[in-house]
């Protein structure tokens, strides 16, 4: 029956002209036994599947042969080609299912080019589309996987979601034009090996990716030349077009927007969906982005979120028990793959949804070895702490590290109840003084530390808690700042300083361009000398239990350092801006109006 389908399909399209006899075949691979661990598969580890413009995806499929029924079929559709990829099918059929593997266009056996993202959405639907056509299918799929594979699980649903498709988990989901190779309009180092790494050849140039001393050497001649970061390929002596040909897009424009999905694109997906990610994780930006828009664009989304202490692959699998020198509670040590097949049951097999699933939001409270859980977001925590930038010294002295390398004591700004809108501090870089950095690149980088790098930026402390109290959620606010120039980047950093001095780093630090942080399908510069408010609106979200005596530290801070882009602020593109736009250094004013919220639970709240 499945066979005359294909036939009928094939038929009339022809007859319309719409497709190519070659668009609509693929290359079969008779399976063969084989076995394992005392248990019996059918493997096919060499098919290609032809997608409707007629490229080649590379594939393998892995069965149980005791199964005589049609499964449902798990796809893992992934850009890094791994010799132990297999194993990732022959777990799903060890579970119940079909397990299939397919690759980017390009990658593996395929012999198309190689092009990251642009095609994913397309190739997956037609993955899919061809599963259903096999004798061993029940026409129903399920997909998982994090980073770029959480994406395609995200991009194939971009025109429309496939009737067989019936849940994805995609994990520290990256979100083009969103979350990478940028975030609010600053773009990383981070994605200029990731080209070479994936594009160099069929399977992963790991010989390249891995050799931290020539990306560390390019960023480091980079940041001491003050070329363009345009021309960082002209430095590394190696053309790499992808990563140049991203630059171009340095607002989300319609090239973006072709490979993402975009507002409305979500009101369709109908799906369940379960995302998984982490305090710690880069990607937990991409995952929040999903979340948020999903439900912003279809009330009556079916999205779950698992967030705990974890970082970027450890919230894929399996966590890491010690992240960064912090051991996490034994309540966030879970397996993570093992819920995701839960979770498959759940949908698949009529099982009871995973346990850890109560609500929409379920998140672990780190310090307090407790999972908590909530209908949404707005919802975590019950109330707001707003807390003004301050120009009043605190009382607490703390161990710093300065841009120098130094070790120092210094003293924080406070967190105060009160705003002032003509104070400001005031913070001087100057981008042709290449000397130093907005902060110390040999500063302890461990979640856990006795120091806490400054840099050329400001720290601001709250009193002393009288009671435990937990901040759960995403940290927001506005930055109301002042500049003698078109725009600047910024970060900001959130940590809990403990009654013996310690420092807690409490999640990712936030990253924004002024000129893109209201909007970043437009640049909006900034007028000289005026003063301008800059929304903290994305803020990485965090759970932990913030003990009696600890006080909550902020630091603010202008960037200039080898790691992403110089925003030299005159306006110009960025990525185009040298040494030579430097001119007068960059001050800024901080002024004491600005305004931090903190998510937090008051745990002792009659």
């Amino acid at each position: 029956m499945k066979s005359f389908k294909l036939f009928k399909v094939a038929f009339f399209l022809l007859l319309a002209g719409l497709v190519s006899c070659n668009s609509i075949t693929d290359v079969r691979q008779e399976p063969r036994t084989v076995s394992r661990d005392g248990k019996a598969y059918l493997v096919q580890d060499s098919v290609l599947i032809t997608t409707r413009d007629g490229a080649k995806v590379s594939a393998l499929i892995v069965r149980s042969k005791a199964e005589t029924k049609p499964q449902p079929a798990i796809l893992f559709h992934t850009i890094y080609t791994r010799t132990d990829d297999i194993n990732r099918a022959y777990e799903a059929a060890d579970k119940g299912y079909v397990g299939v593997v397919s690759y980017t266009r390009g990658k593996n056996l395929s012999p198309d080019e190689i092009n990251p993202y642009v095609h994913e959405g397309n190739d997956v639907y037609d993955v899919i589309d061809w599963i259903t056509e096999q004798e061993w299918s029940n026409e129903e799929v399920g997909m998982y996987g994090g980073s770029y594979v959480g994406f395609v699980q995200w991009s194939s649903m971009k025109e429309k979601v496939h009737p067989a498709l019936k849940t994805i988990v995609p994990s520290v989901a990256a979100a083009p034009g969103i979350a990478e190779p940028m975030e609010n309009g600053v773009y990383f180092n981070f994605h200029y090996p990731w080209w070479h790494y994936v594009t160099n050849n069929k399977t992963l140039d790991t010989v390249s990716y891995y050799n931290g001393k020539r990306w560390n050497g390019l960023y480091f001649d980079w940041y001491k030349r003050g070329v363009a970061y345009k021309n960082l390929d002209s430095l590394d002596g190696t053309p790499n077009p992808g990563f140049n040909q991203k630059l171009e897009h340095p607002t989300f424009d319609d090239y973006w927007k072709s490979m993402t999905l975009y507002k409305e694109d979500f009101s369709k997906i109908n799906i369940p969906v379960l995302s998984t990610t982490g305090y710690y994780d880069g990607g937990q930006f991409g995952s929040i982005h999903y979340l948020k828009s999903h439900y912003q664009f279809n009330k009556n989304a079916e999205h779950y979120l698992m967030i705990g202490p974890y970082s970027h692959f450890g919230a894929q699998e399996l966590p890491e028990n010690n992240i960064l020198g912090y051991t996490i509670d034994s309540a966030a040590q879970i397996n993570i793959k093992n819920l995701i097949y839960d979770w498959f049951d759940y949908i698949f097999k009529e099982a009871k949804k995973p346990a850890l699933i109560k609500d929409k939001i379920n998140y672990q409270v780190m310090g307090a070895n407790t999972w908590k859980h909530a209908p949404s977001l707005d919802k975590i925590a019950a109330d707001t702490l707003k807390l003004y930038l301050s120009k009043e010294r605190s009382d607490v002295m703390f161990k710093s590290t300065y841009n120098t390398g130094n070790l120092g004591i210094n003293e924080h700004f406070r967190l105060s109840n009160n705003s002032d809108a003509t104070a400001y501090l005031e913070q001087e870089i100057d981008f042709s003084d290449r000397s130093q950095f907005s902060w110390n690149l040999s500063g302890n980088r461990d979640i856990v530390s006795e120091t806490l790098t400054i840099g050329q930026g400001f720290s601001f402390a709250t009193e002393p808690f009288e009671e435990d109290i937990e901040l759960s959620g995403s940290v927001s606010g506005i930055l109301n700042v002042s500049i003698n120039k078109k725009d600047f980047d910024c970060n900001v950093l959130v940590y809990e300083q403990t009654a013996d001095g310690t420092f807690f780093n409490l999640t990712i630090p936030f990253t924004t361009r002024a000129s893109m942080s209201r909007d970043i399908e437009k640049r909006n510069l900034l007028t000289p000398n005026i003063k301008t408010a800059i929304p903290i609106r994305n803020f990485r979200m965090t759970s932990k239990r913030i003990k009696k005596g600890s006080r909550i530290v902020v630091v603010v801070n202008g960037i200039k350092h080898p790691f992403n882009q110089i925003n030299y602020g005159t306006g110009k593109d960025v990525s185009e801006e040298t040494i030579l736009d430097a001119a007068e250094p960059l001050k800024i004013k901080w002024y004491t109006d600005s305004y931090i919220h903190f998510p937090v639970n008051m745990l002792n709240k009659s």
